[in-house]
């Protein structure tokens, strides 16, 4: 085990072998670290957080300390975080509250750059990635693969869908629309399909095709969103949408702060 003598890591901590904890790092008593983890230096770990392998933490990040919400008390609240994430500097992830089911919860895959805020009670999922000044409210998912860019403020529970990309500066106060391009230069606004994002991994021309007439009938046309997902239920019912177009139609019909069109 590697672990710097200056680092601070509390009898209870659970560290194996194959970790680095760097210099000046703080190691809370209920932190468990998965194999090959390293902290680079400066890192804080906090609260009742567990990361699964291959995480590597830049200087300065503070991950599982306690919530921004006036409502918490102190409760042994949790972060959980997956396999293979990059957090870089100045990182901050709050642990979760007890009103909003007590953990706070990142998948594996990850890169989340210098300054982003996760707030408590935020659910983030696979490959997706935070560039720097991204800020994340209490009670936020990010579903599967989405890219945010930067300085992008995101309200409390709010739901960013699978595989959407959204814009620089875009002030999300909205679900966001999986597949979807979204951006403040469209006077935040859904603008389209993230095309090329979907290209990079794998979707076909056909489910390119039959998820373009899906999004054109929710942003581009003339009906509201009750009559554009009749006409998309419609597609399906045809055979003319497969497993994504549905998951679009659920996603819209399930949102409950409505969506960004």
């Amino acid at each position: 085990m590697s672990i710097h003598p200056s680092a601070i890591v509390a009898e209870g901590a659970v560290i194996p072998a194959s970790c680095h904890v760097g210099p000046y790092c703080t190691v809370g008593p209920n932190v468990v670290l998965g194999e090959d983890c390293e902290l680079v230096s400066h890192v804080v770990l906090d609260g009742h957080t567990t990361l699964g392998k291959g995480n590597r933490i830049f200087s300065f990040a503070c991950v599982g300390v306690a919530p921004q919400d006036l409502k918490y008390a102190g409760e042994p609240t949790r972060v959980e975080i997956g396999d293979g994430n990059t957090i870089r500097e100045y990182v901050t992830i709050s642990r979760g509250t007890n009103g909003g089911g007590g953990v706070t919860r990142i998948g594996s895959g990850c890169l989340i750059m210098a300054y982003v805020h996760i707030g408590h009670d935020s659910s983030i999922g696979n490959g997706c990635i935070l560039p720097n000044g991204a800020t994340l409210a209490g009670h936020v998912t990010v579903e599967d693969y989405v890219t945010l860019s930067a300085m992008a403020p995101v309200h409390q529970f709010c739901r960013i869908g699978k595989y959407a990309y959204i814009g620089g500066g875009t002030t999300i106060t909205q679900d966001v629309l999986p597949y979807s391009l979204t951006s403040i230069e469209r006077n935040n606004h859904a603008y389209g399909l993230n095309k090329v994002g979907l290209q990079r991994r794998g979707f076909t021309p056909e489910q390119l095709r039959e998820l373009s007439t899906a999004m054109r009938l929710l942003t581009s046309g003339k009906l509201n969103t009750t009559q554009a997902l009749e006409s998309i239920n419609d597609m399906l019912a045809q055979g003319a949408g497969g497993e994504h177009v549905k998951y679009l139609a659920e996603f819209v019909a399930s949102s409950e702060r409505g969506v960004i069109k």
